[in-house]
């Protein structure tokens, strides 16, 4: 008998086996962790690899011709992936996001998104099911998806003028086929679609109102992302991060909007509304102003690692126990003795701490684990 060879990629972060616990956890939809937060949102990445190279995820200095992306074999079969969503579904998840690196470069990923459109809640209510893409090649996906299951998108757009739009993705891709996308999926009924802007100070912020005056008086939700320190090669800088509140008073200046209530309890965005009825925008804060207190979100990554924050350093290595001789319910008792045991707060300690000072371990990339 010979040695299993384990290529080396799989070994990029930490990551134990989880331990099968004698009292098991029952995966009724009540579980919560150590600060009462209950499990909701589970963002499943299927893919680490992205054809742009944004310096805030994937810089092109770092992720070249030489960076050696996960193996086919080491990735989650679509089996795989719709096995332990059951199980995480059991455990109370309600909405499941497919992210990357770019998604839709996974092969056939509407054959995945069928598998998992027909999982159901203990209540008999379907999953909110949604994906984050870059939109590059969503104008040929857009029907699979709808056809598959899918409900709606999530599309990243960092500028509409196409020269920074360009620079902003490193790949030299032009900012009309994204548009099309966008256009494609609202076709197709793939929403409330909403698209996100990432903002750099200095690098793409004059397209703030630019990009709010595009989108104005559509069904689109445009929401603009402080740039944030995650993982350890996006070149992160404080003074680079523009707080959603000056993002806000930009364009309240050019179109007053108010503030509004969120959708729901661990929504990440402030919401915010233009006052001539024209539509809302939304500000995800997660430098200047932590939401870890309502934090619901798990995160797989597309080897099926468990990750319990967006900032972790380790995860929990669900693939062994998918690939071993393990049932269901063992994985359950699995994952549920890990979330009853979270305690990450990242963002509410960052001003407090160095992040992972002495710890010998890096942050997660985004690529890898998705946003």
């Amino acid at each position: 008998m010979t040695d299993r060879v384990i290529p080396l990629a799989d070994h990029r972060y930490a990551a134990t086996v989880p331990a099968i616990p004698t009292g098991a956890l029952p995966a009724n939809g009540l579980l919560s962790d150590r600060l009462g937060r209950p499990l909701r949102d589970l963002r499943i990445s299927v893919t680490d690899r992205c054809n742009f190279r944004c310096g805030y995820c994937m810089p092109k200095e770092v992720f070249d011709k030489n960076y050696q992306f996960l193996p086919h074999a080491s990735l989650l079969s679509f089996e795989e992936l719709a096995r332990v969503a059951k199980v995480f579904v059991a455990h109370g998840v309600h909405k499941i996001r497919l992210t990357g690196g770019e998604p839709l470069l996974r092969k056939n990923l509407e054959v995945l998104v069928g598998m998992l459109s027909a999982l159901s809640t203990p209540e008999g209510e379907a999953l909110d099911l949604t994906l984050t893409t870059n939109g590059s090649v969503l104008a040929k996906k857009a029907q699979a998806l709808k056809d598959a299951g899918l409900q709606r998108v999530t599309v990243s757009l960092d500028a509409l003028d196409d020269a920074i739009f360009r620079r902003m993705n490193d790949a030299d891709f032009p900012v009309a086929d994204v548009l099309g996308g966008i256009e494609a999926a609202e076709r197709v009924g793939l929403g409330p679609i909403k698209v996100n802007m990432v903002v750099k100070r200095g690098i793409n912020d004059q397209e703030i109102v630019a990009m709010a005056r595009h989108f104005k008086g559509t069904p689109i939700v445009l929401r603009f992302i402080e740039f944030m320190d995650v993982g350890a090669t996006n070149g992160w800088r404080m003074d680079e991060v523009m707080p959603s509140a000056e993002v806000v008073r930009r364009i309240d200046a050019v179109f007053p909007v108010e503030a509004i209530e969120p959708n729901c309890t661990g929504e990440t965005a402030e919401r915010w509304r233009y006052r001539d009825g024209g539509g809302e925008i939304g500000v995800i804060s997660s430098v200047t102003q932590a939401f870890c207190r309502d934090c619901n979100r798990a995160r797989l990554s597309t080897e099926g690692k468990l990750f319990l924050c967006l900032f972790a350093t380790h995860g929990h290595d669900l693939r062994a126990l998918l690939r071993g001789d393990y049932s269901d319910e063992q994985i359950a008792a699995a994952i549920g003795h890990i979330w009853a045991g979270r305690d990450d707060r990242y963002s509410e300690l960052r001003s407090a701490m160095k992040a992972d000072a002495g710890s010998g371990e890096r942050r997660v990339e985004m690529h890898y684990i998705g946003g």
